[in-house]
């Protein structure tokens, strides 16, 4: 399931792209809208805010590996409670360690 949204609301720009629904696996470098993301690599819970996907506002991060690293969208919402982050990564069959 994909939802194709301006990217103007994502990266400033003014051309369509398509943002992965609940579920999807993609690179973490992909990651271009606001949500709870999980490491497949690790397990661990990744928070995407708003300000972490809008150039020139809030925090600018990197992670680095010698293969592709890719996360699976959970929920839109950063701001889930853990306990139904947990819920939604299992719906998804996923490894967590969160």
């Amino acid at each position: 399931m994909q939802a194709t949204i301006p990217t103007s609301t994502l990266r400033g720009q003014n051309r369509t792209q398509h943002t992965p629904g609940f579920g999807t696996q993609i690179p973490i470098t992909a990651i271009a809208q606001p949500g709870c993301y999980l490491c497949n690599w690790s397990g661990h819970l990744l928070r995407v805010p708003e300000d972490g996907i809008t150039p020139g506002r809030g925090p600018h991060w990197e992670i680095a590996g010698i293969e592709p690293l890719f996360v699976t969208l959970i929920s839109t919402d950063p701001y889930i409670p853990l306990t139904k982050a947990r819920m939604l990564a299992a719906e998804c069959d996923l490894q967590m360690s969160f």
